[in-house]
């Protein structure tokens, strides 16, 4: 069946900075606890609103520490608050900067209190990040070099552009790269264009002149390009099968630690969510209900009895209820809403 559910809307566009200045990372850490832990006096709320309205880089770290604080509402609220103090302890008895606090986080080198920070369904990455977005968000980047980047959901980067090299470290999510020409370097530099980077858990891509998609996964790192070509090297060079590994126009493959392979097609186009949906064509229902779960908070369970179902079709991420009753209107399934966290497709009612 095919079904339209319309284009996608509210991409965001900001140029990025390579880093926000530690003290106003510092400073939004600070105003968060004292608007969401403490009891904020009308006093306090309107020195917050001068603060945020200073500088636009006040209302950047804000909206980054604010998307954190979206997953620690889902803890106790003295749990979330201890979190907070124990960076803040181990910060301030290393003399460490806010930066260097929270690289701490990713080696698991605090307390107890904050081990949950560094589990697989955690935000800690975004604490590192210098660009991230919330579950059901996609965000699209400018970067100095003329690279655009658009962030899937729930995902989380780190830029680099100085030196002689350009990096982007994707620590959490999905995202499509289109490079740029570095144009601003070339008129510069003596050199050609810089070598463009991206950095995985599982090992490092060279783009090659290209636009490709890059999700981390359990399984590892998927590569598909859309144009160009793209190498993939890796993490561990002693591993006989470490060659580096050429991805062309077309294809998919799985970057893992100690190699490559290629990856099973599954019917989805790749960069579709760069424009706001899920598109493709006889999509296993399963994967597709899958799929659907990565935008919205809480899960969306298929029933094996409708897993294997093929659908075709344009659904939109951006309400993906409607995209559920758009299921229920062309395939024999129902939708049941146990509550709105907690979503069940199976079969028709009466099947």
């Amino acid at each position: 069946m095919n079904g339209n559910m319309g284009t996608a809307g509210n991409e965001q566009t900001s140029p990025v900075p390579d880093h926000l200045p530690d003290a106003i990372v510092d400073a939004a850490i600070t105003w968060s606890v004292k608007l969401n832990y403490n009891h904020a006096t009308p006093a306090t709320q309107q020195a917050f609103d001068h603060w945020l309205r200073a500088t636009p880089l006040h209302r950047q770290a804000w909206e980054r520490v604010s998307s954190l604080r979206n997953d620690f509402t889902k803890m106790p609220p003295q749990l979330a608050l201890d979190t907070l103090q124990a960076i803040e302890t181990k910060r301030q008895n290393l003399k460490l900067s806010r930066r260097h606090a929270v690289r701490l986080l990713s080696l698991a080198s605090l307390t107890v209190s904050v081990g949950w920070l560094v589990r697989d369904n955690t935000p800690w990455q975004r604490m590192l990040a210098d660009a991230s977005t919330a579950t059901g968000e996609q965000k699209t980047l400018h970067l100095t070099d003329g690279t655009v980047i658009v962030l899937n959901t729930d995902s989380a980067i780190s830029t680099d552009l100085i030196g002689q090299s350009r990096l982007v470290t994707l620590r959490r999510g999905e995202i499509m790269v289109t490079t740029g020409a570095d144009t601003s370097w070339q008129m510069t530099q003596p050199a050609p264009r810089r070598p463009f980077w991206v950095e995985t858990p599982n090992g490092w891509m060279q783009a090659l002149g290209t636009r490709f998609v890059v999700r981390l996964n359990e399984q590892g790192t998927r590569i598909s390009v859309q144009e160009g070509a793209v190498a993939l090297h890796p993490a561990d060079v002693s591993s006989p099968d470490s060659r580096p590994v050429i991805v062309h126009t077309g294809e998919s493959r799985w970057l893992m630690n100690s190699g490559t392979a290629l990856a099973e097609a599954l019917g989805f186009e790749d960069d579709a969510f760069a424009d706001g949906v899920i598109a493709g064509k006889n999509i296993r229902l399963g994967d597709l209900i899958t799929e659907l779960s990565r935008y919205r908070a809480g899960h969306i369970v298929c029933d094996t009895r409708v897993a294997d179902l093929r659908v075709s079709g344009v659904f939109h991420i951006k309400d993906t209820d409607q995209a559920l009753q758009f299921l229920v209107q062309t395939q024999p399934v129902s939708v049941i809403y146990r509550t709105r966290f907690w979503v069940t497709v199976g079969p028709e009612r009466g099947s």
